[in-house]
């Protein structure tokens, strides 16, 4: 097995008609992850790999469309057996979990700026500006090139501080550039032309509000890239 990212949810804020909020599964030869656990995308998890498979669940932050799938995984283990699972999270996340103490979760505390391993990867986080603490996270295997995750984030923040060789930058895209500075957010315009500025081989915009074109905020982004991006949406598969 090489390297993939999979889509299993990427609407932005909340689930749309049919579809899932936040979640992806990413997998080396070594590790298979559940990135962001967001409605909707533990039935998808289950399309692409046996629940009891991961290696470790990895939470960027503690808004609900980010996380709260992981309580279906906690009443699977009940239901089916197994555990404990690794779950990396910011700090205070486990506490509004129903399975803070319950030995189905391994929880573990992640702050910015640390290192952890999974498996064959090695996983670097960074303080996105997003409100509440918010980690974006790189991925390296052995060999090849990062993939990073810039998890909800603002203007404020750049893939760059997470280090060069970035071949797949999956990033927040929230809407266009009409709606720059309502929220804690990058429209495609601002991811594009941070991806660019870090110098990112490939960008995959996520994240995008349901209600938004995407065609309009994947132009935008192409734009300010310089080249064309990938639009995240639900059972894609990507090599990273």
């Amino acid at each position: 097995m090489g390297r993939s990212l999979t889509v299993l949810g990427c609407d932005g804020s909340y689930p749309g008609p049919g579809g899932a909020a936040s979640g992806y599964l990413v997998r080396s030869p070594g590790a298979t992850v559940w990135l962001d656990a967001g409605p909707g995308t533990f039935a998808a998890l289950q399309l692409h790999c046996d629940p009891s498979s991961l290696d470790a669940v990895v939470l960027s932050h503690e808004h609900s469309d980010h996380w709260t799938d992981l309580e279906s995984l906690g009443a699977w283990f009940l239901c089916c057996g197994g555990g404990p699972a690794r779950v990396l999270a910011p700090r205070g996340l486990a506490e509004r979990s129903a399975f803070a103490t319950n030995p189905v979760f391994d929880w573990q505390v992640v702050e910015p700026d640390e290192e952890r391993a999974i498996g064959d990867l090695r996983c670097r986080f960074s303080a996105t500006d997003h409100g509440p603490t918010t980690l974006a996270v790189r991925f390296e295997a052995l060999d090849g090139p990062a993939l990073v995750y810039s998890a909800d984030t603002g203007a404020e923040w750049s893939a760059a501080v997470l280090g060069g060789g970035i071949g797949t930058l999956l990033c927040d895209a929230t809407y266009t550039k009409a709606d720059e500075g309502r929220l804690r957010h990058l429209s495609g315009r601002q991811a594009g032309a941070m991806a660019a500025d870090a110098s990112v081989e490939r960008l995959i915009v996520t994240h995008r509000w349901p209600t938004v074109s995407a065609r309009v905020l994947s132009d935008e982004a192409s734009t300010a890239f310089g080249a064309e991006v990938a639009q995240a949406a639900p059972g894609l598969t990507f090599e990273w």
